[in-house]
């Protein structure tokens, strides 16, 4: 038993000592230092800057926005994110040559350094000191290379609203009435220091209603017929802006509209044009846009006395559309979007038609919100039996997806 004991303990130790020694943890990278005029001190990261204000994230204290003027110093920890520091007025595109390295503040003055890297070790550090008060924009240099050169995937970049709504009614007339709607948007670059470069815009709206209610004489034998009356209107369009400036952009779009109040089967348009935006701050945004397109419309067949009647013949025009629209943010988060069309057709004059719209959002919790909007189509020669006039106020919950 115990030669067993001796064996075992000597085999125990030879493993020991010719077992590989294990890799001790990386150690963790020294955080950045940021010291304030008052000399209070927080540990973290940068994140960004911008607008005279350094965004640096705090393990104990959470996101800071702190202003250049706070800033007594900023100190780099040992493996420091490389930054590029854009000035004011400067023009950035692929070209820039805009400063980047690794980051410090001191006495109201950015120092940016810049080694020779894995690349060329030998190289001579690079360095650069700007004055705080003409820093525009200090962001990581990956996020700059990735902005600038425009690599994104289809995926990315996308923001947008989801919004629904229902009506339901149950007695002796019952009624049901859903309503929903999706609206997307991509811009790029995605940041607000680039000038636009393109845009796509989708959007999708569908409201359907079904009304059941009892014949004239409900008591007869037999009694008469249930009378069933349905609604849908139906919108999709789709539009793609390609900046030649700042403010001023082409485009390519396309829309889809169905409305059974108005014998409209379905109206298509393909075109592209061109359009403006002469407002654009953080609280409003105003575009201007017009565009010569295809469109063709097709109708329902009416009735006339239970006989069906001759249908509208479908329609090819040559025409325009001119609209405008308009956001902005109100206090207390609220935004308010509105909307204007106006279709001119060219080679049928009696064929034109327009829509206004207007939505009005108000926050109730994170991403959920209530709106209000209302909707006016109009149509200037619908389906024989069809009034020309359209009109929608809708309640719902809208989700935020950015």
């Amino acid at each position: 038993m115990i030669k067993i004991a001796l064996t075992s303990f000597l085999a125990l130790a030879m493993s020991s000592a010719f077992a590989p020694a294990q890799t001790p943890a990386p150690a963790k990278p020294t955080p950045d230092v940021l010291i304030f005029t008052n000399g209070d001190q927080l540990t973290g990261h940068v994140v960004s800057a911008a607008g005279g204000n350094l965004v640096f994230q705090s393990d104990m204290a959470g996101s800071l926005t702190v202003p250049f003027a706070k800033i007594k110093e900023l100190r780099s920890g040992e493996k420091p994110t490389e930054f590029a520091v854009l000035k004011k007025g400067m023009q950035v595109n692929r070209h820039t040559p805009a400063p980047e390295g690794t980051l410090s503040i001191a006495g109201g003055e950015i120092h940016i350094t810049r080694d020779g890297g894995a690349t060329n070790p030998d190289a001579a550090s690079e360095s650069a000191t700007i004055p705080a008060a003409e820093v525009n924009v200090i962001v990581p240099r990956a996020e700059f290379d990735k902005e600038v050169n425009g690599h994104h995937t289809w995926r990315e970049g996308w923001n947008g609203v989801l919004t629904a709504g229902a009506t339901l009614v149950r007695s002796t007339t019952s009624a049901s009435t859903f309503t929903a709607a999706a609206n997307f948007v991509r811009a790029l670059p995605t940041v607000g220091w680039l000038p636009a470069r393109n845009r796509t815009v989708i959007d999708i709206t569908e409201t359907y209603g079904k009304n059941t209610s009892p014949g004239a004489i409900p008591q007869t034998t037999p009694p008469t017929p249930n009378v069933v009356t349905l609604s849908s209107i139906f919108h999709a369009d789709a539009e793609r802006d390609q900046y030649f400036s700042s403010r001023f952009y082409a485009l390519g779009d396309a829309s889809f509209d169905h409305n059974y109040a108005q014998g409209l089967s379905l109206q298509q348009t393909y075109g592209g044009g061109i359009g403006w935006t002469p407002i654009k701050t953080p609280k409003q945004q105003l575009d201007v846009k017009a565009d010569l397109h295809y469109e063709t419309q097709s109708y329902l067949g009416t009735s006339i006395n239970g006989a069906p009647a001759v249908a509208t013949p479908s329609t090819q025009l040559i025409g325009s559309t001119i609209s405008e629209a308009y956001r902005r943010n109100l206090p207390h988060k609220i935004l308010f979007t509105e909307t204007a069309n106006i279709l001119p057709a060219f080679n049928s004059p009696n064929d034109y038609s327009y829509n206004i719209s207007g939505i009005l959002a108000l926050p109730v919790f994170k991403r959920l919100s209530a709106s209000f909007s209302t909707t006016d189509n109009y149509l200037n020669d619908p389906s024989p039996g069809y009034k020309k006039n359209s009109y929608q106020f809708v309640t719902g919950v809208t989700y935020t997806l950015h």
